[in-house]
């Protein structure tokens, strides 16, 4: 049993939650809307060790349904196809989630994402982000968040050269699921299987790698989560 705002998240996030047990195809009109980024994300999908949800137009789930006896590699890599993308590929994501966020004190500060000191990479992100400063004032590392629904709010997470080994991150990402918390929601956090500093900042912060799994797909211009 998931908790209820996870579970809430998923459920508006996705279209349906539980998983019926292997891989269910579902029609949602929130793959055509704006997103998070203003933009539409046209395949999304979580896998937990009891089955996955994928997530697409309503318009293309029978297209979608008829990959389902491959793998989901291969199945990922036909998407872009099967829905009328080309230049776009199919991405898996390590998905994490955490209810308790590790203690770790408070480093950062929220700004407004407009403000002029705010690094290009987290300005999409809108409403408030999370950053740390030096001494003398100059951005070091930040949080935005990627506000999916009432219910589940992404974190991304990034660090200035000039700020990296010193722990900021881990202390970020914690603060900003701590406010999250707070706010209603359950804050989650995805990062590319490979990706072995974007695991080790996930874990100290409290987020758990249970098994789960986040799907979906990207222009090929753009850079894989985490």
């Amino acid at each position: 049993m998931v908790d209820r705002r996870l579970h809430h998240h998923l459920v508006t996030w996705l279209g349906q939650w539980p998983a019926g047990g292997g891989l269910d195809v579902v029609g949602s009109e929130r793959r055509v809307q704006p997103g998070w980024d203003g933009q539409p994300h046209p395949v999304v999908g979580v896998g937990s060790p009891h089955g996955a949800v994928l997530s697409v137009p309503p318009a293309r789930v029978a297209a979608v349904r008829a990959l389902r006896p491959r793998p989901i590699a291969a199945l990922l890599s036909a998407l872009p196809a099967a829905l009328g993308l080309p230049g776009w590929s199919g991405y898996r994501a390590v998905f994490r989630y955490t209810l308790a966020p590790a203690p770790l004190p408070d480093g950062g500060e929220w700004v407004d994402a407009g403000d002029p000191m705010v690094p290009p990479w987290l300005r999409p992100f809108g409403g408030d982000v999370l950053v740390m400063r030096d001494s003398a004032g100059a951005y070091l590392a930040g949080v935005g968040v990627k506000r999916h629904d009432g219910y589940g709010h992404e974190l991304a997470v990034g660090t200035e050269p000039a700020g990296r080994g010193r722990g900021l991150a881990r202390r970020l990402v914690a603060q900003a699921a701590r406010r999250v918390l707070d706010e209603g929601a359950v804050p989650t956090y995805l990062h590319d299987p490979g990706n072995v500093a974007s695991a080790r900042v996930a874990r100290a912060a409290g987020f758990d790698d249970r098994g789960w799994s986040a799907y979906g797909l990207m222009k090929r211009d753009q850079p894989t989560p985490g």
